[in-house]
C-alpha cells in the first residue's frame, strides 16, 4: 500500500472490483494487511518472549488500486472466507475478520513455511542431477567437445540448455 495510514505497509488482496460499485465508482480491492510485523526471534529468548514477538497486528479495508503496488509475490493463506465486504459493515464484524485474519497470518509465521524454500530445493537436485549427468556424458558416453555440443534434456518439466 503506498498512501494512506498503512502507506508502507503490506497487503493481500482478498477480492477486486475492476468496474467498481455504486458506492465506490473507480476500480478497488478488499485487502487484508499487516499493521505490526512480528519482531526479530534470537535463540537466547525466552518462551514467553517469542510468543510476544512472533505476534501480528492486522487490518482490513477497501482500497482504491491508484493506492496499491502490485508484486510478484502470493500467499498461500486462504482469506475468502474470514474477510469479506459484509465483515467492514459494522465494528462487531470487522473486529471479528480482524481476530481471523491474525491467527491465520500468527499460524502461517509460526510454521515458517515458504514456498521459495521448495522452489530452491527443487533448483539444488535440479542442479545436482545436471553435474552428474554432465560428468557422465563428459567420461564417454558422448563423443566430442562438451563445451561445443548442446545438449537438451527435460528434467522436472524443464528444458535446459547445457
Amino acid at each position: 500500500i503506498q498512501q494512506g495510514r498503512y502507506a508502507g505497509r503490506k497487503a493481500v488482496i482478498v477480492r477486486s472490483f475492476d468496474d467498481g460499485t455504486r458506492d465506490r465508482p473507480y476500480g478497488h480491492c478488499l485487502v487484508a494487511g499487516i499493521k505490526k510485523y512480528p519482531s526479530k526471534v534470537i535463540r537466547k529468548d525466552s518462551a514467553k518472549k517469542t510468543a510476544k514477538k512472533s505476534r501480528v497486528k492486522c487490518f482490513v479495508k477497501l482500497v482504491n488500486y491508484q493506492h496499491l503496488m502490485p508484486t510478484r509475490y502470493t500467499l498461500d493463506v486462504d482469506l475468502k472466507d474470514v474477510v469479506t465486504v459484509d465483515a467492514l459493515q459494522t465494528k462487531d464484524k470487522k473486529v471479528a475478520a480482524c481476530k481471523a485474519t491474525k491467527e491465520r497470518f500468527e499460524e502461517r509465521f509460526k510454521t515458517g513455511k515458504n514456498r521459495k524454500n521448495e522452489e530452491l530445493d527443487l533448483w539444488d537436485s535440479l542442479c545436482s542431477f545436471m553435474v552428474h549427468l554432465e560428468f557422465s556424458l563428459s567420461v564417454g558416453y558422448l563423443t566430442g567437445d562438451p563445451m561445443t555440443m548442446i545438449w537438451f534434456y527435460t528434467v522436472h518439466g524443464f528444458a535446459l540448455f547445457v
